[in-house]
């Protein structure tokens, strides 16, 4: 099919120099705003909408339902949709379509979720830039990037600041890829859950409450499993957590590296992970948030976390200063006022119908190597009984494969 190219061009020349250029503009008029949503209605597949440079101010959420469209902007730095006076819709843009990518733009202060991608099949995300400008507030939106119930997923070379739920977040979705972005001051930096076949490598996770998350929620369309976290950097991740009550991630200690949540097949290798004060890297249960005592479980779900391999990771630092009286108390008795949990925190959950000799069957085991410790926590006895033996994690579990898009995104 023939592409079809939407240009939104909002200035006119300029008067008596004899060019036809636009410079970047800010403004507030609401035809720039009547005129790209005109031209999302009206979008058909192949189209390609474009937006130029500028700091456009709108006061209504976007809509996309059209499936083949592309919204390409100047750069995450010089084509910004600002939502900072809106006062309709949830969302700054939500997209109920296939096919679908957006480039090269910077969506600000939105009510809600940012950017919101519903049910759809071949997106692709890539340098967009979402940013809550005020800094970290519950008040902020929920989600930055939030593709859900889609397939066939890319984001890569994006930046998310500011999120109260989830900079990056990927839910109940199959077949992923999120590479090359870049997370902070987010409650959750990048998020996995309920999905199934993601790798999420090459990232940045600095400064949110929790680094990188792996979570396996009940009560929703799928449960997730086979997901690789690799090559990423995971530092510093110390903010106090601002999500909204009631929230999954609200339960989230500050200070979390990468966490992996009730979730199954994960593999966490050759990451850079350090400095993250609660713990590098937590491996819990559904039976440790605080959202488990308020919501009702299917009795289909699984809450332990079952085949998670952790190797070849460079861990320095961390688990100093955890969050939270209970895991400050269970650090000072375990190592002192000055000492530090190990790299690996464990909530010591594990289905014991299963047990076979104390351990899980071999492909349901949590197997470690290369750390500097792991400390089970005895969360099912509230912390009384602590352990630190390393045997039960002594073991290897079968490679999950690459991810691959099909069709491979052209972008």
């Amino acid at each position: 099919m023939r592409t079809l190219l939407i240009s939104i061009a909002l200035t006119a020349a300029l008067a008596g120099c004899g060019k036809h250029e636009a410079p970047p503009q800010t403004t507030a008029d609401g035809s720039f705003e009547a005129k790209l949503q005109e031209q999302l209605l009206d979008a058909k597949p192949g189209s390609v909408i474009e937006i130029p440079a500028g700091h456009y101010h709108l006061k209504r959420g976007l809509s996309l339902r059209t499936d083949g469209v592309t919204i390409r902007g100047a750069g995450m730095d010089k084509t910004v949709l600002s939502f900072k006076g809106q006062v309709v819709g949830p969302e700054g843009l939500l997209v109920n379509a296939s096919d679908f990518t957006i480039e090269n733009l910077a969506i600000e202060d939105s009510k809600g979720d940012a950017l919101k991608i519903n049910q759809g099949r071949n997106i692709t995300i890539h340098g967009v830039r979402i940013e809550w400008t005020d800094g970290p507030k519950t008040t902020n939106g929920a989600y930055g990037l939030y593709p859900v119930k889609t397939q066939n997923v890319l984001i890569e070379d994006s930046v998310v600041i500011g999120a109260s739920d989830a900079g990056i977040y990927v839910g109940q979705s199959d077949n992923i890829i999120v590479r090359n972005n870049r997370a902070e001051h987010n409650v959750a930096g990048i998020e996995v859950e309920n999905s199934t076949r993601a790798d999420v490598y090459g990232n940045t996770a600095t400064q949110n409450t929790g680094g990188i998350l792996v979570f396996n929620m009940p009560n929703l369309s799928k449960e997730g499993h086979s997901t690789r976290v690799f090559k990423n950097k995971v530092f510093a991740n110390n903010l106090g957590n601002f999500a909204a009550k009631g929230a999954a991630v609200a339960s989230v200690p500050a200070g979390s590296g990468v966490v992996i949540n009730s979730n199954d097949k994960v593999e966490i290798f050759d990451n850079d992970i350090a400095d993250n004060q609660t713990a590098n890297i937590i491996i819990a249960s559904y039976f440790s948030t605080n959202y488990y005592n308020t919501r009702g479980v299917a009795a289909s779900y699984n809450p332990y976390p079952k085949g998670i391999y952790v190797l070849d990771n460079r861990l320095k630092g961390g688990g100093d200063s955890p969050d939270g009286i209970k895991l400050k108390t269970l650090k000072t008795a375990m190592y002192g006022l000055t000492g530090s949990f190990p790299d690996v925190l464990w909530d010591g959950y594990v289905d014991s119908k299963t047990l076979v000799d104390g351990l899980p069957p071999p492909d349901d085991r949590i197997c470690l190597q290369g750390v500097n410790g792991v400390l089970d926590a005895d969360g099912p006895h509230d912390y009384k009984n602590p352990a630190t033996d390393m045997k039960p994690f002594v073991c290897t579990l079968p490679r999950l494969p690459a991810v691959t898009l099909n069709p491979e995104p052209k972008v």
